[in-house]
C-alpha cells in the first residue's frame, strides 16, 4: 500500500501533472509495505549513491520483523521522485503513537549510530532548500500520514557530503559520536600511539599463551553463531555488574541481532560485521558493528568472564580492528555513541551529529517543540558532570524499583 503526493506549482497535492523543474522532487509517495519499498531501496544502497550502513535494508527490516512490529511501528517508507518518477531518496522511517500524535522517525530504534536517507548521489551532490522544502511539503499532503517528523542522530557529513536534511532546522542531539580520522598512508603510529601499542603489546602476551589464541573476523555462519552464543551468555551479566538492564533480553533483539549477523550483503560481508579474539577454549572478546568501505561503526561488544578479562581483551581487539580497517583504506572509525573512557583512548575527536523535530499537522506544531524541548534537556544533563552524576544516581534509585532503559551499546569496555 502506498500513499502519494504529487507536488504541482499553483496546484493542490493530489492533482497529477507536475510542473516542477527538471532534478527537482515532484512526488512523494509513502509505503506502508516493506517488500514494496525493497528495489528501491537496494538500488539506493549500492556504493555508487549515498546512504550510511545503518540503513541497509537487511538490516533494518531484521529490526523491523522482530521489534518495530511488536512495538507498534508501521513502515512509513518516503520514497521522492522527480518529475519522470525516478526516485531520488528513500526515508525509511516508521510511523508511532507518542505524546498523543503521530511521529515518524528512523526505522531502527536505539541500534543505529547515525540516520540518514538513502540519496541517488547526484541529488545528494546538488540538493538545496528547494528540494528540502518540497519533500515537507510533499509528506504535509500524503492522506493519513505523520503529525511530526523527528529525524534523530543525523550526521552533517557522509563520505565528504554535506547531508541535505542538514538545512532543515535543525539541533545537536543528545550525543556526540567519539571518532578517529584515519589519513590515507600515514604511519600507525598516527592512529594508535607507540607507547599505547607497547603497553596493549606487554598485555597480549598473556593472552598469546593460550592455545589457539587469534584475531579474526567471524566470516562463517558456524563462527557467528559461535560469538554470539558466547555474547548472549556473557552480556547479561557484565550488564548485571553495571547495574545496567540487559537490554539484549527485550523481546526480538536476540532474533534481531542473530537475522542482521547473518544476513549476507551482495558484494559480500554481512549486514553486522563481527570481529572477535578467541582462543581454542573461548570467545575472549568481540565487537560487533557495521562498515562500508569507508567507516567501521560499532554497535555492541563484550569481553570474557575469565582470567583472561584481566589482560584487557577489549582493547587489544580494538587496536586489532583499527589495523584492519586502516590497512583497508578505510577513513572513519568510531565506537558509537557515549563518554565511556575506553572510546576517548582511541576515538581522539567528536563528530557532530543532529536532529530536527518538523511539524507536518496542527498537531504538530504543538507537539515538535515540545520534543525538541525534551531533547535539549537531556543533552543539558548529559554535557554537565554534575547533572549526570545526579541524574545517574536517580536511575540507580529508581532501578532499584523497576528496569530504566539502557542503549545498545551503553558496555564500558576493559
Amino acid at each position: 500500500m502506498a500513499t502519494t503526493a504529487v507536488l504541482s506549482k499553483g496546484r493542490s497535492a493530489n492533482e497529477a501533472a507536475p510542473t516542477v523543474q527538471p532534478g527537482r522532487i515532484a512526488r512523494v509517495d509513502v509505503l506502508r509495505d516493506l517488500a514494496v519499498a525493497e528495489p528501491i531501496w537496494r538500488a539506493l544502497e549500492q556504493p555508487d549513491q549515498v546512504s550510511t550502513p545503518y540503513q541497509r535494508f537487511d538490516l533494518l527490516a531484521a529490526w523491523q520483523q522482530h521489534i518495530g512490529s511488536a512495538e507498534g511501528i508501521e513502515p512509513f517508507i518516503v520514497v521522492a521522485s522527480d518529475a519522470d518518477r525516478r526516485p531520488m531518496l528513500l526515508m525509511p522511517l516508521g510511523l508511532q503513537r507518542r505524546f498523543g500524535v503521530r511521529v515518524a522517525s528512523f526505522l531502527g530504534g536505539k541500534y543505529p549510530t547515525f540516520n540518514m536517507p538513502l540519496w541517488r548521489r547526484d541529488v545528494a551532490s546538488m540538493a538545496d532548500a528547494r528540494d528540502v522544502e518540497a519533500l515537507i511539503a510533499g509528506l504535509r499532503a500524503v492522506p493519513g500520514g505523520a503529525d511530526v517528523l523527528a529525524l534523530c542522530q543525523q550526521p552533517l557529513h557522509w563520505r565528504d557530503l554535506a547531508n541535505p536534511l542538514a538545512l532543515l532546522p535543525h539541533q545537536p542531539s543528545v550525543n556526540d559520536c567519539p571518532v578517529l580520522r584515519l589519513e590515507a598512508g600515514a604511519p600507525a603510529a598516527n592512529r594508535i600511539s607507540n607507547s599505547f601499542r607497547r603497553r596493549l603489546k606487554t598485555k597480549e602476551k598473556k593472552l598469546q599463551a593460550l592455545p589457539g589464541y587469534r584475531y579474526a573476523q567471524a566470516t562463517t555462519d558456524a563462527d557467528i553463531d559461535g560469538v554470539l552464543d558466547a555474547f548472549f551468555r556473557i552480556k547479561p551479566i557484565r550488564m548485571a555488574a553495571q547495574k545496567l538492564p540487559n537490554v539484549f533480553a527485550e523481546p526480538g533483539v536476540e532474533d534481531f541481532v542473530r537475522q542482521a549477523c547473518h544476513a549476507a550483503l551482495p558484494g559480500g560481508g554481512r549486514a553486522i560485521d563481527i570481529h572477535a579474539l578467541q582462543s581454542d577454549d573461548e570467545m575472549i572478546a568481540m565487537f560487533a558493528g557495521v562498515a562500508d568501505g569507508h567507516r567501521y561503526s560499532m554497535m555492541f561488544n563484550t569481553y570474557t568472564l575469565s582470567d583472561a578479562a584481566r589482560y584487557s581483551p577489549g582493547l587489544i581487539l580494538m587496536r586489532s580492528i583499527i589495523d584492519h580497517y586502516a590497512d583497508q583504506g578505510y577513513r572513519r572509525i568510531d565506537l558509537g555513541i557515549g563518554s565511556d573512557d575506553y572510546k576517548k583512548m582511541f576515538c581522539k575527536d567528536l563528530e557532530p551529529i543532529f536532529d530536527s523535530y518538523v511539524a507536518l499537522s496542527s498537531r504538530g506544531r504543538l507537539a515538535a517543540p515540545a520534543m525538541a524541548a525534551l531533547a535539549r534537556a537531556k543533552r543539558t544533563v548529559k554535557q554537565s558532570p554534575a547533572l549526570k552524576q545526579m541524574a545517574q544516581r536517580l536511575r540507580g534509585a529508581l532501578q532499584r524499583k523497576a528496569p530504566a532503559p539502557a542503549t545498545a551499546a551503553e558496555d564500558s569496555e576493559n
